[in-house]
């Protein structure tokens, strides 16, 4: 049973602070292990990538086959379903529009000292794709990463994803195909990350690499940063409920568990001013937890780490919502935008009773790879900004170095920087 919480309590504010910092995230000590595998993959290249995969995923390759060729995406389009193609093309379609308005402008513009200044956008040459593997499998992700490079204008999107077992998904590369990604490697794992960020003969090196991964992959990520960009480092999937009693209480409790079905470190939270509601929602979820068929899962997420809250108020609703900063947040009261107006962080927001979370992760448009364990507080979801780069442009002429160049010349010279000093002073005539 999750855990229940009243704002009027006297010890809620340490009960609210042990939900809040509840250590989910499962530790591992992977980095010295990542360490080498990196060194393997930048010593022996492919070698090493068969090697790695065929010895953690059983995929059986090698190196002639670690690049999955067209014929065989084709076949395995084949496979996939009118339904599902369907949904794919439209899940696709409205991702591609939503994130076309997010595209930069460019902007010039003319000082009264007759300095021209701006900026302009380009996109990474290259990015590389993390897709999950295993017994999962993520149409959804690829779309959500792979779109906005393309609209960003990457020029070469690259894909891995472990084929655990020898075998990828069809629904995965149909959905690959559909991004508009150049080339897909079965290879996952930190060896994955290490080829992407430095090269293998089969893979040339990308500029930047996103997408989830175990700790492994999560390790490896921050060990390249640096090397190349990346996106974030994602923890368990989270989501905040702010819920009044107009809902059903089966629809919100099927919100809840439909983040805690994801890990069993996941983490749902509800917060609603009605005690009598927050007991329906409890017991709705404990009826639909017997029905899932990843019951184990979500009743260890939903048990260990699930919450509901019960507040005075919305202004305290408002409030607790800030503090955790949740990755979801389903605003589902009377007057949602009322609500929307007094609550800053959160990765991405959900209004009304008829918006779940769910259809964010697939079809919405939004991009559901999102910041997890507070850092909505610093952080956004992922975006065509994240495949970009602002390149600030400054054009001087004659009169606007006269103008501005003496009091630069004095600045440099307070920093004891002579050289930077000179190279300003010397365009105006003034040998040092």
């Amino acid at each position: 049973m999750a855990r229940r919480l009243n704002t009027g309590d006297k010890n809620f504010a340490a009960a609210f602070e042990a939900l809040l910092f509840a250590k989910r995230d499962v530790e591992e000590d992977v980095a010295a292990q990542v360490k080498r595998i990196i060194a393997e993959v930048r010593t022996r290249g492919d070698a090493a990538l068969v090697e790695l995969s065929n010895k953690f995923d059983r995929a059986g390759l090698n190196e002639a086959t670690l690049k999955i060729p067209a014929a065989e995406i084709d076949a395995a389009i084949a496979e996939v379903s009118a339904a599902q193609k369907a949904a794919i093309e439209t899940a696709a379609a409205r991702i591609e529009a939503y994130h076309r308005r997010q595209l930069p402008e460019d902007h010039a513009f003319k000082d009264d000292t007759g300095a021209r200044l701006g900026w302009r956008w380009t996109p990474v040459d290259s990015a590389g794709l993390y897709v999950p593997g295993g017994t999962a499998a993520y149409p959804s992700s690829v779309l959500m990463n792979a779109i906005p490079a393309r609209v960003a204008g990457v020029g070469r999107i690259v894909m891995v994803t472990p084929a655990s077992g020898g075998t990828i998904n069809p629904l995965v590369l149909a959905a690959a195909r559909r991004a508009g990604v150049s080339d897909i490697f079965r290879v996952g794992g930190a060896q994955a990350v290490a080829a992407l960020a430095y090269g293998t003969n089969s893979i040339q090196p990308v500029d930047k690499i996103v997408g989830p991964g175990n700790a492994w992959v999560a390790a490896a990520k921050r060990e390249v940063f640096g090397q190349v960009g990346i996106d974030s480092i994602a923890g368990p999937s989270e989501i905040l409920v702010i819920a009044d009693a107009g809902n059903d209480p089966e629809w919100i409790a099927a919100d809840l568990l439909s983040q805690a079905e994801h890990d069993a470190s996941s983490q749902s939270i509800l917060i609603t001013d009605d005690a009598a509601f927050a007991d329906r929602v409890a017991a709705a979820a404990e009826q639909a937890l017997a029905l899932l068929p990843r019951k184990e899962i979500a009743a260890k997420s939903w048990n260990n780490y699930g919450g509901i809250i019960v507040v005075r108020n919305w202004d305290e609703g408002a409030k607790l919502a800030d503090r955790f900063a949740p990755e979801h947040l389903e605003i589902a009261t009377a007057d949602p935008k009322a609500l929307l107006a007094k609550v800053r962080h959160a990765g991405a927001i959900f209004l009304g009773r008829h918006t779940p979370e769910a259809m964010g992760d697939y079809i919405a448009g939004p991009n559901h790879v999102l910041p997890t364990s507070r850092s909505a507080r610093f952080s956004s979801g992922l975006s065509v900004l994240d495949f970009m780069k602002r390149t600030t442009i400054l054009e001087l002429d004659a009169g606007a170095i006269a103008e501005l160049g003496p009091q630069a010349i004095a600045l440099a010279e307070a920093e004891g920087l002579e050289a930077h000093a000179r190279s300003i002073a010397i365009r105006l005539n003034r040998r040092r």
